[in-house]
C-alpha cells in the first residue's frame, strides 16, 4: 500500500468517526437538549469513550457548530438540485421532506434541532456567529435558485425581489418545521391547501393584479 493510499484511508476513519459522534450527539440535543446532552450521553449515544470524542471535538460548542456545518454543506447539495416545479410538485415535495426529517438526519435540519440550536444561539457567542452565516450562506443559497432562469432549473425572479422572496421562502420553511414540531398531528391536507396558496405569491415575478 502506497503512502498516500494509507494517508486517505486514515482520513477517511477520521471523518467515519466524526460523522459518527456527529450523528449521534445531534440525537442528543434533540432527544434531551443541549444542557441536559452531556459528552458523556453522546458518548453513550455512539458507543465510544468520551475520552476518544475528546481527540475529535474539543467541547460540546465545537460540535454543534460542526453540525451546523454539516447540515449547510447538506442544505447546498439539495437546493443545488433543485429546478423549477409546478405548485402541486413543489407543495408534495415539501411535505414529504418535513415528514421525512428524523433526529440524526444529516440532510435537513428538523424542528427540534432548529429550536434548540437557536435558543443556544442566544448563550454562545460562537454558536450564534455560525448560525448568522450559515443562514446567510441558506439564503444566498435559495436566491440563486429562485433568479436562476428557467431552463436553468429556476424561476427566473428579477433581482430586485429575489432577496425578499428567499427571505420568506426560508421563513415559510422553518415555520412549518416548527409547527410539525410542536403540532405532529396537524392535518396534512390543510398544510397542503396553505401552500397552494402561497407559493405562487413566492415563485411568480409579480402578483396579479385583483
Amino acid at each position: 500500500m502506497t503512502e498516500r493510499a494509507h494517508t486517505s484511508k486514515a482520513d477517511d476513519r477520521i471523518e467515519a468517526q466524526r460523522q459518527r459522534i456527529l450523528a449521534a450527539a445531534q440525537k442528543c440535543f434533540v432527544e434531551h437538549g443541549f444542557h441536559a446532552a452531556s459528552m458523556a450521553t453522546i458518548a453513550d449515544t455512539a458507543q465510544m469513550s468520551a475520552g476518544l470524542i475528546y481527540r475529535y471535538f474539543k467541547s460540546k460548542s465545537e460540535i454543534i457548530q460542526a453540525i451546523i456545518g454539516r447540515q449547510l454543506e447538506a442544505t447546498r447539495d439539495k437546493l443545488g438540485q433543485m429546478h423549477a416545479s409546478t405548485v402541486t410538485d413543489m407543495t408534495a415535495g415539501i411535505i414529504e421532506s418535513l415528514d421525512e426529517q428524523g433526529p440524526c438526519d444529516e440532510h435537513s435540519m428538523n424542528g427540534a434541532l432548529f429550536m434548540e440550536m437557536s435558543a443556544e444561539a442566544t448563550r454562545d457567542p460562537q454558536i450564534a456567529t455560525a448560525l448568522r452565516a450559515f443562514d446567510a450562506a441558506v439564503r444566498s443559497e435559495v436566491a440563486n435558485w429562485l433568479s436562476r432562469r428557467k431552463e436553468q432549473g429556476g424561476y427566473g425572479l428579477p433581482q430586485d425581489i429575489v432577496p425578499a422572496r428567499a427571505l420568506l421562502f426560508v421563513c415559510l420553511i422553518e415555520g412549518l418545521k416548527v409547527r410539525i414540531t410542536r403540532e405532529p398531528g396537524i392535518d396534512r391536507a390543510l398544510i397542503e391547501s396553505a401552500l397552494s396558496e402561497i407559493l405562487p405569491v413566492l415563485l411568480e415575478p409579480a402578483h396579479k393584479d385583483c
